[in-house]
């Protein structure tokens, strides 16, 4: 599968990561001087898997090149606000003249259409009004932002991705491509589908930290230790809540299970246990049973943990410790199989592989290929 990505930030350059670790063949089209916020194209993981042209589509013949890449390609990504492409000459019509069965992928965070579709913004503005990013803290302090996991890349890239592989198995069995409207309010809102069925049916309320799966529940939550770490607690079901309880020496406060009136009490009862002993004497307590606790790990702890160590969930490439691809596959294993894209470091190779000679001729980088 061959993917065209019109460089950006965030959500559309991790789509195409993604479906670069699956063994796409994923050309990233850089503009000259880079994107306006990024980091170190050296260290940027979410162009590896990748390679990269310099394209500038202020030229004359700029959107041309796009376009000969388009015509060969299956699916091309971008960010730009809605209309953007369009005026640039790269639009969904401009290339589906080239190619018909392509199938254009639109990441934004508003959408294509309606009242905010022109406005800027970032992951926290979009989740804000979609009621998630309000469910999230405790009641008497500001919503906490869940970094830019839950709107950029769970509501935005993975939405994307799976909409581009969807409408590309349409592609394949109609001749017929189409355009792919992935926006982060929509796919932030859609996580949220369990919990308005439970909201509907009266077993949520409309509150931060009052529920069962949002820190209001005393046995699924976090807690301080002796030492200043802490320690994730997810004993939600009976036999779960029991084993919990007895490990921690609290085997009196059983029928605090369901009855939500003693919720106070419990939370203070397991908050002292866990303060009088450090995260390591929790973590080894907690060892080889069905109590569901586990040690919150920091962003350099996460690699060494042994269960994470065993399954390879983290790869050392190129000297930078990064998430190996997911998910696994028995018969395609997937891996990293290059480092981060540097700006047009592949365009001889890609005008070789994709037959378009005239991306060399334009680009004033290419002969360092």
């Amino acid at each position: 599968m061959r993917v065209v990505e019109l460089a950006g930030i965030g959500p559309g350059p991790f789509a195409a990561m993604l479906l670069a670790d699956l063994g796409a063949d994923v050309v990233r089209v850089d503009r000259p001087g880079g994107p306006g916020l990024g980091i170190d194209p050296a260290y940027d993981v979410t162009n590896r898997n990748k390679r990269s042209v310099v394209v500038d589509l202020k030229t004359p013949h700029g959107p041309a090149r796009v376009l000969d890449l388009a015509e060969r390609a299956d699916v091309l990504i971008e960010g730009y606000r809605p209309g953007v492409a369009e005026r640039l000459g790269i639009g969904p019509e401009d290339c589906h003249a080239r190619n018909p069965r392509l199938v254009y992928g639109r990441m934004t965070g508003w959408g294509q259409d309606g009242p905010l579709a022109q406005r800027a913004g970032h992951d926290v503005a979009y989740i804000a009004l979609t009621g998630t990013l309000g469910m999230i803290g405790r009641p008497d302090e500001p919503p906490a932002v869940p970094a830019n996991l839950l709107g950029d890349y769970a509501g935005g890239s993975l939405y994307l991705a799976v909409g581009v592989l969807a409408a590309l198995y349409h592609a394949r069995a109609t001749g017929t491509g189409q355009v792919v409207d992935a926006a982060i309010v929509d796919g932030t809102a859609h996580l949220s589908a369990m919990i308005h069925g439970m909201l509907a049916a009266g077993g949520w309320q409309d509150r931060r930290a009052a529920n069962l799966l949002d820190g209001g529940c005393p046995y699924y939550g976090t807690y301080e230790t002796a030492d200043g770490g802490y320690m994730a607690v997810g004993a939600l079901e009976g036999r779960f809540y029991e084993e919990f309880l007895r490990l921690i020496d609290l085997e009196n406060l059983a029928g605090a299970h369901k009855d939500w009136t003693r919720w106070g009490e419990l939370r203070e009862r397991v908050a002292a246990r866990f303060k009088s002993r450090t995260r390591a004497e929790w973590t080894a307590l907690f060892e080889g049973t069905d109590a569901c606790v586990a040690p919150v790990l920091s962003l350099g702890e996460a690699p060494h943990h042994p269960h994470l160590v065993a399954r390879g969930t983290f790869t050392a490439h190129g000297g930078i410790t990064q998430p190996a691809p997911a998910p696994r596959f028995s018969a395609t294993p997937t891996a990293v199989r290059t480092g981060p894209a540097l700006p047009g470091a592949d365009t001889g190779t890609v005008a070789r592989d994709w037959g378009i000679p005239d991306l060399v001729n334009d680009d004033p980088v290419a002969g360092s290929d």
